[in-house]
C-alpha cells in the first residue's frame, strides 16, 4: 500500500496512539478521594495500565508525536506499520504485550483506511492527550441541521396528572456486557484491562477472586447472572415494554471477533425474548460496543466488508419479532428507527455511535452521519403535526458527544421540547442524568436526559437495572416520566450466603434500592424538579452525598467533595457538549473535565 500523500501519513501513527488510548484505558465510573485539593479527573478515572499522559508535558508529548510520525513517514507498507504502532504500544506501557498485539493487528485494516482521509497532527493529538492548552482539536467541522419554518407551538409548562390515571411500566436495561470467559475463583486483580477471566490466573496470597454472581472489580459477569436478572424481571412484571440500549459484549476489545460479537447479541436477544415473553414489546437500541473493532461503525457511505452491513442485519433478524418492517429498513440502513407505541406515543431508537468521538470513522465526515438527526427531525415534526408525544432512546448521552453533533441535538431537543417528553440512554455504567435548558438564557429547564445504571459490575459496582413510571395510556397523557426505581443485586450478600459465608446464595434477592420521588423528597420528576434537585445538592450536601452513593448503585466508597462535587454538578447541568467545556474553564480544570467526561466512554 502507498500512502498518496505526506499529511495522512503524518497523522497515521498519532491517530493510531490517540484512538487506541481510550480502547486500552480502564474506562470505569468515578472514583473517590479524600484529597479535595485532587481535580477531578484524578477521581473520575485511574488506568490501571502504568502510563498515564497526564505525566507529561505539552513540549514532550508534541515531540514524542512528532518523531513518531517523522519515523514512519517511509513506512508506506501496512504490516511495518502495524508492527510501530503495537511496539509502541509495549514501550509506553499502554497494556501488556499481547493485548497490543491483538489489538493492533484488530484495528490495523479500518484504522488505516480511515486514517488515510483524515489530518491530524501532534497538536491536535496533544490537545486531547494532555488539555486544551496544548493545542486545539477541531477536525471536526461544525454544522447545521435545517428546521421546518413551522412556528414553534406555545410551551405549557407540565402539570401532574390526575389522581388515579393510568401509568406505564417500562424495564429498561443497558450495558450488560455478558463476559463468555468469566470464570468463579479465577483473580479479580490482573494486569489485563479485563479480569474474573480463565486466562487472568489464580488469585495471589491475599489477592482478591472472582465471586460466583459477580465481582467489585475491573471485571463483566457471568451469564448466569444476567440471566438470573431476566428471570427476576419476569417475576416482577408484567411490564408495558421494555427499552434496551446496548452493549452486549465483555470489555475484551482486543480479542473479539465478528462471529463473537453475532453470537452473543443472538443468544442475550433470545433470553429476553424467552424470559419476558412474546407479549411484551422490546425496544433496543445500538451500543458502542455491539461492533468489532469496538466504536467503529462507518456511516453509510462505506460499502462492502468495511460496513456495518454484518451487524446490522443480524439485529434485524433478531429484533424482527420486536420491530415493524419499516423500522427494520432503517435499522438495516443506519442502525436507527422508529415505532408507535401505543397511540399518542412514539419510541425514537438513535444510533448514537455517530456522535462518538471514539468512532474512528467520522474523521472522514463528521457531518450528520446518515442524516440521522435531519431524519429525527422530519419525524418529530410528523409527530407534533399529529398530536403524538415522543420518547427517544439511545446509548451513548448527547451531553458526551462530539461538539456539533451535541449542539444540534440540544437546539432539536429546544425546537420539540413539548414533543419529547423522554430521553434515556445508558453507556456511563452509572445511575445520573442530564440538563437542557432553553437556549436564549440556559436557565429554564425543558427536558432530562435520563442514564441509567448498567447491569454489569464493571467497575467495582453492583448489577442494577431501572424501572421507569410513565404517564399512562389515555386520551390527553403527557407520557412524561413520573418516578423510577432502581434495583440492584448486593453482591457481598449473593456471593455469600447467611451461616455459609464461602458458599453463594443459590437464589440471589435483587432489592430495591432507591425510588427516586421517595429518596429526593420530590412530587414528579419532570425538568424543574432536576433543577430544583441541582440547587439542592448545591446548597445541601448531604443530599448530594445520598446521590453520591445511589449513583454507584450503593457501592461507594468515600464521599465526593469539593472539586469532585463541583464537577459532577457540572455534569448534570450539561446537556450539551459545549457546556461542559464552559463548565470546565469557569471552573479552571484546564481541560482535566472534558477529558475525564470522555474517559466514561464504555
Amino acid at each position: 500500500m502507498r500512502l498518496p500523500t505526506l499529511l495522512p501519513s503524518l497523522g497515521l501513527m498519532t491517530c493510531t496512539l490517540v484512538l487506541m488510548l481510550p480502547l486500552l484505558a480502564s474506562c470505569h465510573p468515578a472514583r473517590t478521594s479524600g484529597q479535595p485539593s485532587l481535580v477531578f479527573m484524578e477521581q473520575f478515572s485511574r488506568p490501571h495500565l502504568g502510563f498515564n499522559w497526564r505525566n507529561i508535558t505539552c513540549p514532550l508529548c508534541k515531540a514524542v508525536f512528532t518523531i513518531l510520525d517523522i519515523a514512519l513517514l517511509s513506512d508506506t507498507n501496512e504490516e511495518r506499520v502495524a508492527r510501530a504502532v503495537g511496539e509502541a504500544c509495549i514501550r509506553l506501557h499502554l497494556a501488556d504485550e499481547l493485548v497490543c498485539r491483538e489489538i493492533t493487528e484488530l484495528f490495523r485494516d479500518d484504522f488505516i483506511r480511515a486514517l488515510q482521509e483524515s489530518l491530524l497532527w501532534p497538536s491536535e493529538a496533544c490537545a486531547l492527550l494532555v488539555g486544551p492548552s496544548c493545542g486545539k482539536f477541531d477536525i471536526y467541522a461544525p454544522w447545521n441541521i435545517t428546521l421546518p419554518k413551522v412556528p414553534k407551538p406555545p410551551v405549557a409548562p407540565p402539570s401532574p396528572p390526575k389522581p388515579g390515571s393510568p401509568q406505564s411500566r417500562i424495564l429498561f436495561l443497558t450495558d450488560i456486557h455478558w463476559d463468555k470467559e468469566y470464570e468463579a475463583g479465577s483473580a479479580a486483580d490482573c494486569k489485563d484491562p479485563l479480569c474474573c477471566r480463565k486466562d487472568s490466573g489464580s488469585p495471589s496470597w491475599r489477592r482478591r477472586e472472582a465471586g460466583y454472581w459477580g465481582t467489585y472489580s475491573k471485571c463483566d459477569l457471568p451469564l448466569r447472572t444476567v440471566e438470573n436478572l431476566l428471570e427476576n424481571a419476569a417475576r416482577t412484571g408484567p411490564w408495558d415494554w421494555v427499552y434496551w440500549t446496548g452493549d452486549i459484549p465483555a470489555h475484551n476489545v482486543w480479542s473479539q471477533t465478528r462471529k463473537q460479537q453475532l453470537s452473543e447479541l443472538t443468544v442475550i436477544s433470545r433470553l429476553i425474548h424467552k424470559h419476558l415473553g412474546p407479549n411484551v414489546t422490546v425496544y433496543p437500541a445500538v451500543g458502542n460496543h455491539e461492533s468489532t473493532p469496538v466504536n467503529s461503525f462507518p456511516p453509510p457511505f462505506v460499502h462492502g466488508n468495511r460496513s456495518s452491513a454484518w451487524l446490522y442485519n443480524t439485529m434485524a433478524e433478531e429484533w424482527s419479532a420486536w420491530l415493524p418492517e419499516q423500522a427494520l429498513n432503517t435499522l438495516r440502513y443506519g442502525g436507527f428507527y422508529t415505532v408507535e407505541i401505543q397511540p399518542g406515543l412514539r419510541v425514537v431508537s438513535l444510533n448514537m455511535n455517530f456522535c462518538a468521538r471514539e468512532n474512528f470513522w467520522l474523521m472522514v465526515n463528521s457531518t450528520d452521519p446518515a442524516n440521522q438527526l435531519q431524519w429525527l427531525v422530519h419525524v418529530l415534526q410528523a409527530s407534533e403535526d399529529k398530536g403524538e408525544k415522543v420518547h427517544i432512546i439511545g446509548h451513548i448521552p448527547p451531553g458526551l458527544c462530539l461538539g456539533s453533533w451535541s449542539w444540534n441535538y440540544y437546539h432539536i431537543v429546544s425546537r420539540y421540547e413539548s414533543t419529547i417528553t423522554g430521553q434515556f440512554f445508558g453507556h456511563t455504567h452509572l445511575d445520573e442524568f442530564q440538563m437542557f435548558y432553553d437556549e436564549m438564557t440556559l436557565t429554564r429547564p425543558l427536558g432530562v436526559a435520563f442514564i441509567a445504571p448498567s447491569v454489569t459490575t464493571y467497575v467495582n459496582l453492583n448489577p442494577g437495572y431501572r424501572v421507569y413510571y410513565v404517564d399512562g395510556n389515555y386520551k390527553g397523557s403527557s407520557h412524561l416520566v413520573l418516578d423510577h426505581e432502581t434495583y440492584i443485586l448486593n453482591l457481598t450478600e449473593a456471593n455469600h450466603s447467611p451461616g455459609a459465608p464461602f458458599t453463594p446464595e443459590p437464589n440471589p434477592k435483587w432489592t430495591l434500592l432507591y425510588r427516586a420521588t421517595e429518596a429526593y423528597g420530590l412530587s414528579s420528576l419532570f425538568p424543574s424538579d432536576f433543577n430544583g434537585l441541582i440547587r439542592t445538592f448545591i446548597n445541601d450536601d448531604r443530599v448530594f452525598q445520598k446521590f453520591w452513593y445511589l449513583r454507584h448503585k450503593g457501592h461507594v466508597s468515600e464521599p465526593c467533595k469539593e472539586t469532585c462535587k463541583t464537577t459532577v454538578l457540572c455534569f448534570l447541568r450539561s446537556g450539551r457538549y459545549d457546556e461542559l467545556e464552559q463548565c470546565d474553564l469557569l471552573n479552571g480544570f484546564g481541560g482535566n473535565l472534558v477529558k475525564a467526561a470522555r474517559k466514561t466512554l464504555c
